[in-house]
């Protein structure tokens, strides 16, 4: 199945995993270490309370400085905007609805960071095109099969965790947790290691 399908499938706790490990893979770019989202990823384990999603999320917030949604003057880099946007718009309530609308948001969001980030991207179908030119590729069955044609190296490696980490709840619910969490952790290894070499070209 293509990422969109996936996602139109997935269950609450899949769909607030997929939507928490796009965060969790962009989280070198809101300043926090890896272990920031470990609470919320702790709340979605068998015996997580869902009621107590509203408050661990704001508990990340504040110690990740985003107490309210930023707007496009409060941020200068448009790749940081759209991670402090995905924090921001994380639902308060886990319910399989709302989790829905942000997973997608996230999704896309995710795909957008890392087009803008990958040092490739200039040789890519899809340099310069906007976040909804991902929409075909989302739609695609590339991430299944392996293919990557029209795709920078870091925009197809960030699909197909995506759809990893979503069939892995899809096939195991709680006890895929763990393994989502993995391989959200590789791509948060990736994603900073990018941001480290941006910074240090721009220094």
């Amino acid at each position: 199945m293509s990422l969109v399908e996936l996602i139109a499938q997935a269950d609450e706790r899949g769909l607030a995993a997929s939507g928490l490990a796009c965060l969790d893979r962009c989280v070198p770019l809101l300043g926090g270490d890896d272990e920031a989202l470990r609470p919320l990823w702790a709340n979605l384990a068998s015996g997580g309370d869902p009621a107590a999603w509203g408050e661990l999320l704001e508990q990340v917030r504040g110690k990740l400085g985003i107490a309210e949604i930023v707007d496009d003057e409060a941020v200068e880099d448009e790749a940081a905007l759209l991670a402090r946007r995905m924090l921001a718009a994380a639902p308060a309530v886990r319910s399989a609805a709302e989790a829905r609308i942000w997973a997608d948001a996230c999704s896309v969001a995710s795909l957008q960071i890392h087009r803008l980030l990958d040092p490739a991207e200039d040789d890519s179908a899809t340099a310069g095109a906007p976040a909804g030119a991902l929409d075909s590729v989302r739609a695609g069955a590339a991430p299944v099969t392996g293919r990557s044609e029209g795709m920078s190296p870091l925009v197809a490696a960030e699909l197909r965790r995506q759809v990893s980490v979503l069939e892995l709840l899809a096939g195991h619910g709680a006890g895929g947790l763990r393994r989502a969490l993995e391989v959200s952790t590789e791509g948060r290894r990736v994603l900073r290691a990018v941001v480290s070499r941006r910074a240090r070209g721009r220094s």
